[in-house]
């Protein structure tokens, strides 16, 4: 599958932006897969309601598998029988930098449990911040995802209301 470049989303910084993706995805159950690319592969967390863009909502976000940087734009339906079977659309895609005191290195933000970025997406922009949890006893590692108060905040925001790819203007037949 060929990729289509990520348009400039605005002037780069003095740090120089990263990539992100939200897919979509439709597999045992609806959820969004967040994706930073951090180190050389795309760091991931499965969001089950989406991303909200409202300061108030703090969306649970468990830490998955890292994917390779080919799976930044994918989107297309797993068979039924692999893992992830199901469709994947690119809900959202842009550049990510991180902001804040703990300064610009992401990989290290994430190891002490709190990352604070700004994203540049298509649906996605302004500042956000993932914080690492103690919920789920062990079994998983499960962080919050929250929207900062900013310009691009959005009181009651529902992902749901923006379900097109923002890659291909594709709207899965049946699903919202």
């Amino acid at each position: 599958m060929t990729s289509p470049a990520i348009p400039e989303a605005a002037p780069r910084t003095a740090a120089q932006r990263a990539r992100f993706v939200v897919q979509k995805h439709w597999a045992r159950n609806l959820h969004y897969d967040l994706r930073l690319e951090i180190g050389g592969v795309l760091v991931s967390w499965a969001v089950p309601k989406g991303p909200s863009k409202d300061p108030k909502v703090k969306r649970l976000a468990v830490h998955v598998e890292d994917h390779p940087l080919d799976y930044l734009l994918f989107e297309e339906t797993l068979p039924e029988g692999e893992y992830g079977a199901g469709e994947v659309i690119v809900w959202d895609f842009g550049e990510f930098e991180v902001v804040g005191p703990e300064g610009d290195d992401a990989a290290v933000a994430l190891r002490d449990g709190v990352l604070r970025f700004a994203l540049y997406g298509k649906k996605l922009r302004g500042l956000w911040v993932i914080i690492k949890t103690k919920m789920g006893g062990g079994k998983r590692e499960n962080w919050l995802l929250q929207k900062e108060q900013d310009e691009f905040a959005q009181a009651d925001y529902d992902p749901e209301t923006e379900p097109a790819s923002a890659l291909s203007g594709k709207v899965p037949q049946g699903r919202n």
